[in-house]
């Protein structure tokens, strides 16, 4: 419980860090957001007008204050291009974005845990470097390029096989489950063999090493076959590297999707923060970025805590460690 409450105060302080960082950098970029919307012919006056509009004649604390103060309301301010609430266009864009990512590891994890176990329980030297040979090559492949292939291959009209669409999402959006789906296919699989390939070295790594312990010796002199003393002993003693693996690679999807989304034409986030990007929308800019911080502190926030919950030894050194303190106190 100590542990949860450190690592939640630790993750308050990141969070107001990371605010403070991304306020101060978008400021730094040239450019003024009200010229941008009064136009390149607009009067001084007029620019002067907005600016007082948009808040933007405040003070940089004033301006920092009033955001931060809302983030705290649940309030992630207004675009000052369209208008509308940013938190509704993050809601209406992330039903596309974490769908994406959701599927595109669920192919990553089938390709990466299988093939590093079958890379471990092998023993044939050819097999085992076809394997390492994959994970190199399909780990090389940039998402981007690797979206450019599928396309090729698989989309319709222009693709060798025309078996899946290869730009758009559906207008009722989730409204037509097996279209939209349809439309995540091929990017999940620009992203997901990359990750999968990740996945499959750790894998092979984290479990061969478990695979020589003597936890797996002792299964086998119990009576298992090699294979059952990998899969149901070596595997588990692994599964904490694994979760952290996995985490990571959960939260480096989220910055290829947002390749992905762009070359696939798709209206997730990360089209959403490249349009308001090249707007110079400040204040949608800001909270898209917050939020996407946000987002990478708490995964690694949960990670940690199932880290722990799945490695005893952790549990155990913590309660040595007390013990050890709270010894040396008395004494």
């Amino acid at each position: 419980m100590r542990f949860v409450v450190k690592r939640l105060g630790l993750f308050v302080v990141a969070l107001f860090g990371l605010s403070l960082l991304v306020f101060v950098l978008l400021r730094m970029l040239p450019g003024d957001v009200a010229a941008v919307i009064a136009g390149t012919n607009a009067a001084p006056e007029r620019i002067a007008s907005l600016r007082t509009e948009l808040g933007l004649d405040k003070s940089y604390v004033a301006q920092y204050g009033d955001w931060m103060l809302g983030l705290l309301h649940g309030d992630l301010g207004v675009s000052t291009i369209g208008g509308k609430a940013v938190s509704a266009q993050v809601a209406s864009r992330a039903s596309v974005t974490f769908p994406l990512i959701i599927v595109s590891l669920l192919i990553a994890l089938a390709i990466g845990l299988p093939l590093g176990c079958a890379a471990v329980l092998t023993r044939n030297a050819r097999l085992r470097g076809l394997c390492h040979g994959i994970a190199i090559v399909a780990g090389a492949i940039p998402a981007l390029w690797g979206g450019l292939l599928l396309i090729l291959l698989f989309s319709r009209g222009s693709g060798l096989l025309g078996l899946l669409p290869a730009q758009g999402f559906p207008d009722n959006g989730w409204g037509a489950p097996l279209q939209a789906l349809a439309s995540l296919i091929l990017p999940a699989l620009a992203t997901g063999v990359t990750a999968g390939a990740s996945i499959m070295r750790y894998t092979r790594a984290a479990v061969g090493d478990k695979a020589s312990s003597q936890a797996v010796d002792m299964a086998m002199a119990c009576g298992m076959t090699r294979k059952q003393a990998v899969l149901r002993v070596a595997l588990r003693l692994a599964t904490p590297q694994l979760v952290s693996v996995i985490g990571l690679t959960f939260a480096q999807m989220v910055t290829g999707v947002m390749v992905v989304e762009n070359l696939f034409a798709l209206p997730g986030l990360g089209t959403m923060l490249v349009t308001d990007v090249g707007n110079r929308d400040l204040m949608a800019v800001q909270s898209e970025l917050f939020l996407l911080a946000a987002f990478f502190l708490l995964l690694g926030l949960v990670v940690d805590v199932v880290h722990r919950a799945l490695d005893p030894r952790l549990k155990d050194a913590g309660l040595v460690s007390g013990r050890c303190l709270h010894d040396e106190t008395v004494c």
